[in-house]
């Protein structure tokens, strides 16, 4: 396989790859693109690689800004804007998990919380209604803790870690 086929595969494969973490599919080729750049990228550069519009491209590089994957680069002398993404592909994943936690998992417990605050007499149904959210709450701060922790350690405790679990 050629330099360029293996390029736009992976590219295409990220961006399928990408809907499972919680970005769109041109968000996620987009990021792809940028990782295996050696050097920043302009829009023009991104829409030209990926084939898509002007507005795709700067709305998809914001929003990968917001999701702390990418970062601007100033050329002095250039009127342009230049992104780039951190190539530690270990940062990568804990900033995807940080920005899932923020994104999927806090605003549940939040709901969670919520729900657990019903009113009325106890029925069959109420009881096994909170009994249920009770346990999902438990479940989902659980997996919110662990990611924090992931996202606070460095790759080699992690690995670590992870080799001891049974």
């Amino acid at each position: 396989m050629k330099f360029e086929e293996a390029k736009a595969l992976l590219i295409r494969s990220w961006g399928t790859l990408g809907s499972s973490w919680g970005i769109n599919k041109t968000m996620a080729q987009i990021h792809a693109l940028l990782l295996v750049s050696p050097e920043p990228l302009s829009t023009e550069d991104v829409m030209e690689e990926i084939n898509i519009s002007r507005g795709n491209a700067n709305m998809n590089l914001r929003a990968l800004i917001d999701w702390g994957l990418v970062r601007k680069h100033i050329k002095p002398g250039e009127r342009k804007e230049y992104f780039y993404s951190e190539k530690d592909v270990w940062e990568v994943a804990k900033q995807v998990a940080r920005e899932r936690r923020k994104r999927e998992l806090q605003p549940v417990v939040k709901i969670l919380e919520e729900v657990q605050n019903i009113e009325g007499e106890k029925t069959a149904a109420s009881k096994e209604f909170m009994r249920m959210t009770k346990e999902l709450k438990k479940y989902v701060e659980k997996s919110d803790a662990m990611l924090d922790k992931m996202t606070r350690i460095d790759q080699s405790l992690f690995f670590k870690l992870l080799l001891k679990l049974p």
